[in-house]
């Protein structure tokens, strides 16, 4: 079996790296570190979840170490982009979680925020940024920043840059990188656009795809729960604290729904806070610190849906895109026989053990309304 330290990572990274307390690297960063460690550029195929942070930070913090170079003012010698001021907070954390042991310096660039500590970092020369493409570009434009001196270039999670509608700033910022660099793009498709893209940017590029042996859907054990609307949220608090569920995400369909949901678990005794689009960034990033998700990097955790009689038909849509039958959980006390029959009358046997019929599409995740819907507990944390 594979060990970080067959990875050919120095010293002081396999010793950051045991403090977590790694042992197994991920097949991307079995696949992903070596070539980038000898500083070729590299195409990443991979979903979220499977280690790529570490698959190009560790690398990345090697050859900065190996590099010696102070960066003068206002340079940079290694970016990373990334669609989200959250990813770019999380990759940080990696990063400097992984180079303690290393006298490197590192700084955060995002929008949402003041943009004084940002650009006093940058005033001094930073060896690791990770940005957002927004704020960066803004300033670049402002004179805060150059990039003709950056050594390692990472575009992670390409695809969401696609979707967010970011390519065009990637391509204004790519226009201002050297073109002796090192290139990774990391995406977890491969659209039309994103082939074009990666094709412009890399060069000879090793190439890695990381296929999970288990889908996510396959990792996390869902369930459906059929309830009363109006008795979701006494059915979430006895979830939450009868079920040995240690953290959840809860998703519910509005943002007046998620405040009312923590409120009401909150008076349970049950420790919640909401997060959404009218929350400032730093109420959203305090809500998510110390949080991790489920499903990450091999880890596994739980789905759970809750669905009334009026939210059968979306709960087939689920069951089409997932291509099997949600397990039914009725041992709760708030079971809804009405909303069980509603959809098992739209049910149709299977075509093959484990898969429904009618071929895949598009969705909404059951149990909205407000009231607490589907969410997510438990996980394992390996490297991320």
């Amino acid at each position: 079996m594979t060990s970080f330290t067959d990875l050919g990572l120095i010293e002081p990274l396999l010793r950051a790296v045991a403090s977590e307390g790694y042992e197994t690297p991920t097949p991307i960063q079995v696949g992903a570190i070596p070539p980038l460690a000898e500083g070729r550029d590299l195409l990443g195929i991979a979903q979220t979840g499977t280690g790529k942070t570490a698959a190009f930070i560790l690398p990345i913090l090697q050859r900065l170490a190996a590099g010696n170079v102070r960066p003068k003012s206002r340079t940079i010698r290694a970016l990373v982009l990334t669609p989200t001021r959250e990813l770019a907070v999380q990759i940080d954390d990696s990063a400097r979680s992984y180079g303690r042991n290393l006298k490197l310096t590192r700084a955060t660039i995002f929008g949402g925020v003041g943009q004084n500590p940002q650009t006093q970092a940058l005033a001094r020369g930073v060896d690791l940024v990770v940005a957002t493409p927004g704020r960066l570009l803004d300033l670049m434009e402002q004179g805060h920043l150059r990039l003709d001196a950056v050594e390692h270039f990472v575009l992670d999670e390409a695809d969401r840059m696609l979707d967010m509608g970011f390519l065009p700033a990637v391509r204004r910022i790519v226009a201002a990188l050297p073109t002796d660099r090192q290139t990774a793009l990391f995406s977890a498709t491969m659209p039309t656009e994103i082939e074009k893209l990666a094709a412009g940017l890399l060069r000879d590029p090793a190439r890695v795809a990381v296929t999970p042996v288990s889908s996510t859907v396959d990792r996390i054990d869902q369930r459906v729960l059929f309830v009363e609307k109006t008795n979701k949220r006494a059915l979430l608090s006895d979830l939450l604290r009868n079920r040995g569920i240690a953290r959840a995400l809860v998703f519910t369909r509005t943002k007046h729904g998620a405040n009312k949901v923590a409120e009401q678990l909150a008076k349970t005794g049950v420790r919640a806070d909401a997060i959404h689009g009218n929350k400032s960034q730093n109420a959203r990033q305090r809500a998510l610190d110390g949080f991790r998700r489920t499903a990450r990097a091999g880890a596994d955790g739980a789905a759970i849906s809750f669905c009334d009689s009026e939210e059968a038909p979306w709960l087939r849509d689920i069951e089409k895109v997932i291509g099997k039958q949600v397990p039914v959980d009725a041992a709760h006390a708030w079971h809804d026989e009405a909303a069980a029959a509603a959809v098992s009358s739209r049910r149709k046997p299977a075509g093959r053990p484990g898969q429904a019929p009618g071929g895949a599409s598009r969705g909404r995740r059951s149990g909205g309304s407000g009231n607490g819907g589907g969410f997510n507990g438990g996980g394992r944390r390996r490297a991320a």
